[in-house]
């Protein structure tokens, strides 16, 4: 995998397109959910890689919603980014949006866990912490469950996820968990809304 990029010029590119707190948020969230999965999954030397795919992979949402993964695509071959980071980010608008479907375990992982942060993330902020630190699986489940619960992020997608992985939904939500607990803090402190 070809990773052309830094995480500063990553950054950089990606607050040129998104300004909305939430959505960098979600995308460091992302990155570090990654990162960890990279370390727990044995890719510990493409660690850079999964993250910056992380952090890039809805680089396009906040500006062309109605083209999400399309355009960023554009963007990022103009900048002169990798195909590898171009394939991974876009494959997570698989059956969405693009056909391009994910084919690498970080692309499988990344399909799997970005509408699945968006979900526990909803229901750590109905918490009395709103934070992960303290939350658990059940409670995520009943909220999974409950489809008029962060109605924007996808059932379908967060199963197929765990599906094309070939684990239990309780397992990705698990790990997915454990994950965002690694960055919660970092994201909190790099983007005040």
């Amino acid at each position: 995998m070809e990773l052309n990029i830094t995480r500063e010029q990553a950054w950089n590119l990606l607050t040129k397109y998104n300004q909305d707190p939430f959505h960098l948020k979600h995308a460091l969230t992302v990155e570090g959910t990654m990162r960890y999965f990279a370390d727990k999954l044995g890719f510990q030397e493409d660690l850079d890689f999964w993250g910056i795919v992380g952090l890039l992979h809805d680089l396009d949402f906040e500006r062309y919603p109605e083209e999400h993964c399309i355009r960023g695509q554009e963007i990022m071959r103009e900048k002169g980014i990798s195909e590898d980071i171009i394939h991974a980010t876009a494959s997570h608008g698989y059956n969405l949006t693009v056909d391009i479907e994910p084919e690498h375990t970080m692309e499988k992982v990344l399909y799997a866990v970005d509408e699945l942060t968006g979900l526990i993330g909803a229901v750590a902020l109905m918490r009395p912490s709103k934070s992960v630190q303290d939350l658990e699986l059940k409670s995520v489940k009943k909220k999974f469950k409950t489809l008029s619960f962060a109605a924007g992020c996808s059932r379908d997608v967060i199963q197929n996820g765990a599906e094309m992985l070939g684990w239990e939904l309780d397992e990705l939500i698990e790990h997915t968990i454990l994950a965002m607990r690694t960055c919660e803090d970092a994201v909190k402190a790099a983007v005040s809304e």
